[in-house]
């Protein structure tokens, strides 16, 4: 993708990456990851510190995915290798403040044309086969936020699960090896104007954010965006919870009598092939695409181009150990996993995941799209959702076709300790499918023991 385009200065802005200041990190909670880490890695596999949520109402999780639209006030250095450009502005209009809706390819609509409409606002000149809909693909991230945060209101959701691709296009965007202590000022100007400034009101001020890395967020078509700033910024925020890659969380409801372990994992080794491989450059965080000189070694990340794909399987390979040792040994009343990759992906493995070790709930994104997956035989009966269409990149389909309702949304879960009813909620609020989940560990242990 060229983000430099007509609208963006070709020559250093007199403030030069410095349109607002940075932050300093500062200790979080009581437990033993409260400081952030010397590396970003460092906390890889480790539990954040318990949640608990007393009282006898209802309790929900939301959850989102591929929010992040592209920050058009946000001004980079320049100078960062493969990286030449300033302003992250995609088509006309871009450079207002605020996110912006990255647009991409759709069935018979190229890149170029779909940009072009984003710039004709719908207009003559964009492509009718493109589907564009004025005021829904320009203000998805908008639309959905608000749907969100009127539901929020109401619900009073107690955590949100954060699917990844937080920041379009590639990323926060500086390179990786910031110290943990410190949030650059292009990542605060990104988490403000993407982020604090969206996903706010009552429901969801103060809300914490569960949240993993999507392959855009460790660059798309590169490994050495700012991925460590998300991390670090666990420590710059109230709300955003991001410690490493995987990690996971422990959630009790004491007056209700349950529990729930949700683990966050990263399956972005699914979008890290490597140079060499047949795979398509525009999704290959390991490929051609990215500068020869990447290096994330100082942040325990891959160490250059060349070993990246290596450096992804290894990582897939210690997390399926950590995953199903972590679900092996949870004594929680439901076990969910919160990761990027959709629906579809590893079926045999998340078969195994469900039939075997447990595992009730499986929430996922990367697909451009809402989706309810209700106890899918290709996984043995595990349930699955797809919860791409958070708006920050243009849906799969468009809006206005057969199954233009379900391209924008988010999903809602109200859990309890014998179900967890689940729907899937649409940019105009609207509720299209629900679906009701039933814990299957008691059976699994009862096994164990025998």
């Amino acid at each position: 993708m060229n983000v430099t385009t007509a609208a963006t200065p070709m020559t250093p802005p007199a403030y030069n990456a410095s349109n607002g200041e940075g932050v300093l990190t500062h200790t979080r909670g009581k437990g033993p990851l409260s400081n952030p880490p010397k590396k970003a890695l460092d906390y890889a596999g480790m539990a954040w510190e318990d949640m608990s949520f007393p009282g006898t109402q209802e309790m929900h999780f939301l959850a989102v995915g591929d929010w992040g639209g592209m920050d058009g006030g946000v001004v980079t250095d320049g100078q960062r290798p493969g990286k030449e450009y300033y302003r992250v502005i995609q088509y006309k209009g871009g450079d207002a403040d605020g996110p912006h809706v990255m647009a991409r390819s759709r069935m018979l609509c190229g890149f170029d044309p779909l940009v072009n409409c984003f710039a004709e606002k719908g207009g003559p000149g964009c492509n009718s086969m493109c589907g564009f809909t004025p005021g829904v693909d320009d203000q998805a991230q908008i639309l959905v936020a608000r749907e969100m945060q009127k539901l929020a209101e109401k619900v009073k959701p107690v955590l949100v699960l954060n699917v990844g691709d937080n920041f379009y296009w590639g990323g926060i965007e500086v390179d990786c090896g910031t110290p943990m202590g410190e949030i650059s000022p292009v990542a605060k100007h990104q988490f403000d104007a993407v982020y604090e400034n969206i996903y706010k009101g009552p429901g969801l001020d103060g809300v914490p954010w569960l949240s993993v890395l999507g392959n855009h967020d460790w660059g798309g078509v590169y490994f050495n965006s700012g991925w460590d700033q998300q991390i670090a910024y666990t420590w710059a925020s109230d709300r955003w919870i991001m410690p490493a890659p995987y990690w996971s969380q422990h959630v009790n409801f004491p007056d209700q009598g349950f529990s729930v372990d949700i683990f966050m994992i990263d399956t972005n080794v699914f979008d890290a092939h490597g140079p060499g491989s047949l795979s398509e450059p525009s999704h290959d965080i390991c490929g051609v695409g990215g500068p020869s000189t990447q290096n994330c070694a100082s942040q325990g990340g891959p160490p250059s181009r060349e070993e990246c794909h290596d450096w992804f399987q290894d990582f897939w390979t210690t997390q399926k150990k950590w995953l199903k040792e972590g679900l092996r040994k949870s004594t929680a009343n439901w076990q969910i996993v919160n990761t990027h990759f959709p629906c579809g992906t590893a079926m045999p493995w998340y078969f195994e995941l469900h039939t075997q070790y447990g595992l009730d709930l499986l929430v996922t994104g990367h697909r451009h799209d809402q989706e309810l997956w209700d106890n899918s035989g290709l996984m043995g009966g595990l349930t699955c959702v797809v919860t791409g269409g958070g708006g920050g990149i243009t849906s799969e389909e468009s809006p206005q076709g057969l199954n233009g309702p379900s391209q924008y949304g988010f999903f809602d879960f109200a859990v309890s300790k014998k179900k967890i009813k689940v729907e899937l909620i649409n940019q105009n609020g609207q509720v299209l499918k629900q679906s009701i989940i039933h814990p299957v560990k008691g059976a699994l242990v009862a096994g164990w023991k025998t």
